[in-house]
């Protein structure tokens, strides 16, 4: 069935907006029900683990699930979806976004500062946080990734770069956020394996971090923003098909609908999509062929 659209852009705007508000609002209870349910899962890999009660290969690759799915919940809560900041109950939000972010290794208000930046500024070379991302290629990116970790690299650097020449008072709070996470990281590593524990600290927490943030880095961050050469609110994101599905890619896919609407909450993008989907063709959005 052909869709018949405005022609004039204030009412394709009004049209637009009126079909993202019905995906606005409500109580979140999956990315709540999957931020607590991941991070308690997690929390018992280290007792299960430690005491033989679970094989460490196991609780290796769980760890690895764990981890790179303990950042999505979190970013709801960075845009005040799990409750919003007018209720009196924002406190919540909050706490989460703390709780269910901690297997990273990652705050959350240093994840928040530098995403909502982020946002304001994507692609932009010189502003935007997660510009040393961005790649030619896949292979490419994931490399990209791997170097920008190392000492010298240039994406650790680039965060704090961004928050320092903000200077706000949230951007503190992130800098010195990050930097207590850094100790907390080095003394938890440094403490099991003093207590014999080296190996299991390298297959619960440091080598699944690795493996979450180039995952992260890859999906959240290069796939649906390269070639990341333009901006603009309809042209500096895209929707793409991934080879592992939306499951595969955490939602990915329709990440063009976060970024025109950020609180709609994940698992409703792909809906909200499907039925602005004609308005982002007729905006000339790049859809990479996604059908819904």
């Amino acid at each position: 069935m052909t869709v018949q659209l405005p022609v004039d852009t204030a009412t394709l705007r009004a049209r637009e907006k009126a079909i993202a508000e019905k995906y606005i609002g409500g109580t979140p209870w999956l990315m709540i029900a999957w931020g607590l349910g991941n991070f308690t899962l997690w929390l018992a890999l280290w007792p299960l683990t430690l005491t033989g009660a679970l094989p460490l290969w196991a609780g290796f690759i769980i760890a690895c699930v764990c981890v790179t799915q303990s950042y999505l919940p979190s970013h709801d809560a960075q845009h005040d979806i799990i409750v919003p900041r007018s209720s009196r109950w924002h406190w919540l939000n909050e706490l989460f976004g703390h709780i269910v972010i901690f297997p990273l290794g990652l705050p959350f208000r240093t994840a928040r500062t530098t995403h909502l930046e982020h946002h304001r500024h994507a692609n932009d070379p010189a502003l935007d946080p997660d510009y040393n991302v961005h790649a030619p290629s896949a292979a490419a990116a994931i490399w990209k990734s791997l170097q920008n970790r190392q000492p010298r690299g240039a994406g650790s650097k680039r965060y704090g770069q961004i928050l320092m020449a903000l200077g706000t008072p949230d951007a503190k709070a992130a800098m010195i956020d990050a930097v207590l996470m850094n100790l907390f990281n080095l003394a938890l590593l440094c403490g099991l394996a003093w207590s014999g524990y080296a190996i299991e600290a390298a297959l619960l927490w440091w080598l699944p971090r690795q493996i979450a943030i180039t995952y992260i880095n890859f999906y959240l961050s290069w796939a649906p923003h390269h070639p990341a050469t333009e901006t603009g609110r309809y042209r500096e994101t895209r929707a793409f098909r991934s080879i592992w599905g939306n499951i595969g890619s955490s939602g990915m896919q329709y990440h063009i609908i976060h970024h025109l609407y950020p609180n709609i909450r994940l698992n409703w993008t792909p809906a909200a999509f499907r039925e602005l989907r004609p308005i982002l063709e007729a905006r000339g959005c790049e859809l990479g062929g996604l059908k819904g």
